[in-house]
């Protein structure tokens, strides 16, 4: 579903968003700082939840990315789709170290396989779901 009510925002800012997720993902997963996957639930909540235009990381790479001359817009729907499974993976991420479980690794993986695809190629395999959801719902 395409948001109107938010507006567009810029797929490149979200590629160095895909970074910081991937850096995320390899500290909480290749070091003893778990604590790291809040970074994933607070940018999954404020970008997914809330508006990708509140979250000061998104507004410092929009800003980065347009004086470059990167910008490209896009609607914010699947990319807020693609944050808030972020949000939850983040959050199994945190609770499940803080319930002393190890299952938590499972989620990290895959944010940081798909997160490094994003911004390695800029393929993201959740706006993708998201478009694909819609058009066979539409059927």
């Amino acid at each position: 579903m395409l948001r109107f009510d938010i507006a567009p925002v810029c797929s490149n800012a979200y590629r160095f968003v895909a970074t910081v997720s991937f850096l995320t993902a390899a500290i909480y997963l290749f070091t003893p700082y778990k604590w790291i996957a809040a970074v994933l639930v607070i940018g999954g909540l404020v970008r997914g939840f809330i508006s990708p235009h509140r979250c000061l990381s998104y507004k410092l790479f929009e800003r980065i990315t347009a004086k470059l001359g990167w910008s490209k817009t896009v609607n914010a729907g699947s990319k807020m789709f693609a944050d808030k499974i972020a949000f939850v993976a983040g959050s199994a991420m945190l609770g499940t170290w803080l319930a002393g479980s190890s299952i938590g690794m499972i989620p990290g993986y895959a944010i940081l396989v798909f997160a490094f695809l994003d911004l390695a190629t800029g393929f993201c395999a959740a706006c993708w779901a998201y478009t694909l959801y819609y058009r066979v719902k539409e059927a």
